[in-house]
């Protein structure tokens, strides 16, 4: 059985509302000029090393001195010092709703995504975000934001006030479509404000109540289960195949094996080991909002034969023209929202978790998940091991903090067929049925 809601095509990541979306970039730009950061040495270190990286390499300054030449006239932040300003705020706090007198209020789950959004969607930032330098030194900056949503501080926005994530507004968007927060989620103190959360991660990597997300037929090795909590964004044809290499950065994004498994040096033997496995096979793909569940679950009943961990882009895009005419959520060639458009590019470049099962269906045989960290998730945290036995809907691993993408790869000789109600935009539960195996003719 598939459990879905209907939701954005962005949901989560660009607030519904562009009133919202720009009263929250109007603030930072505010908070940058009200307190300009006048040396480096008012930076946060992490900060303030991505500046110095920056500033230092004549190639990385260009391109980013290009960035805000190149950058839709919607963008609203200056300069790269008014970035960089911005970014020290953001990692100093926990995400939070941003309220608007007289209107609803709406999550912004993922604020520094907000800041590079626009900047993202340029050839400059193409070549910068790509680059190795640059993404070592803005990992540094994730990971200590990362380290401070793991302190008590970080659960100063767990409250049930107009900007917290237990008020009215703010639970409703939490609970849509995915089952009151108490009976839905494990809480460490049901009867608390913050429901036990002693920090931002804790609540953002919240585990599910037994049985909330039901397992329908477990036994039956038949079927494929949803790994996450998550909106398909590509649903495989019968006539579609993936290649061993392909032009990703075409229009329509073809998947291409070799750049999925880009495992490092001295892997390439083993990298090509896996891509022959995959050749003429084919790739779902689902992202999950900021506001879902966030742990990785088995779509299948096998055994772990793999796991990587590989880092990657965060805030690299394919740069376009905007939002396409059949857009369910923008307006024809709207600017933002790149990096949803570019999730399957994001497959072969982002940082992500690769994990690798042989399912006991022999009419499966060996399928492949692949965790997406996108934008602000800087950890894709596996928590399974090599010939592990997992069962439909045992734990995988978790995305901390953000929102991000997932895909399942399944080989040339799986006769699969996803079902009607697996549909592009369409929010599903985890564990949801989502496609049948026939045996191999």
């Amino acid at each position: 059985m598939v459990h879905q809601t209907a939701l954005s095509r962005y949901g989560g990541w660009l607030p519904k509302s562009r009133k919202i979306h720009k009263a929250f970039i109007d603030e930072q730009v505010k908070r940058a000029k009200l307190r300009p950061v006048r040396n480096v040495e008012e930076l946060e270190p992490s900060v303030a090393a991505f500046k110095n990286a920056i500033d230092s390499d004549p190639v990385m300054k260009s391109l980013m001195t290009k960035i805000f030449e190149q950058v839709s006239p919607e963008n609203l932040i200056p300069d790269f010092d008014s970035l960089v300003t911005m970014m020290n705020n953001v990692i100093g706090e926990a995400p939070k709703f941003q309220i608007l007198p007289g209107l609803e209020s709406e999550p912004i789950g993922v604020p520094m995504y907000l800041l590079f959004d626009l900047l993202s969607n340029t050839g400059a930032a193409y070549d910068l975000f790509r680059m190795p330098a640059f993404n070592i030194a803005l990992k540094n900056v994730l990971d200590a934001w990362g380290e401070y949503l793991t302190t008590d501080a970080s659960n100063s926005t767990l409250t049930d006030k107009p900007e917290g994530w237990f008020g009215k507004i703010a639970l409703k968007s939490l609970e849509d479509g995915r089952g009151d927060f108490n009976s839905t989620y494990i809480t460490p103190d049901p009867e608390a404000v913050n429901r036990g959360y002693q920090s931002w991660d804790e609540f953002f990597t919240r585990k599910l109540q037994p049985n909330v997300r039901p397992i329908d037929d477990p036994l039956n090795n038949c079927l494929i289960h949803s790994a996450c909590e998550s909106t398909p964004y590509r649903i495989p044809s019968p006539s579609e195949s993936v290649k061993a290499h392909d032009q990703f950065w075409l229009k329509g994004q073809p998947y291409s094996l070799w750049d999925m498994f880009n495992f490092g040096p001295g892997h390439n033997d083993e990298r090509q080991f896996y891509v022959e496995k995959f050749v003429g096979g084919k790739v779902y793909q689902a992202f999950l909002s900021p506001q879902d569940y966030h742990r990785w679950h088995s779509p299948v009943n096998g055994t772990i034969v793999k796991t990587f961990t590989l880092p990657g882009t965060y805030y690299a895009v394919l740069p376009d023209n905007g939002a396409e005419p059949d857009d369910p959520s923008l307006e024809e060639r709207d600017p933002h929202g790149a990096l949803i458009r570019s999730q399957a590019w994001l497959t072969m470049n982002a940082a992500r978790a690769i994990i690798f099962i042989e399912a006991d269906n022999p009419d499966i045989g060996l399928l492949c998940f692949i965790g997406v960290g996108m934008a602000e998730v800087s950890t894709c945290d596996v928590t399974v091991k090599d010939q592990q036995q997992v069962k439909i809907g045992d734990e995988l691993g978790m995305f901390h903090f953000g929102g991000s993408s997932h895909a399942l790869i399944f080989g040339p000789h799986v006769n699969i067929t996803f079902f009607d109600d697996v549909v592009i935009d369409q929010h599903l539960w985890v564990n949801s049925i989502i496609a049948g195996v026939e045996p191999r003719k």
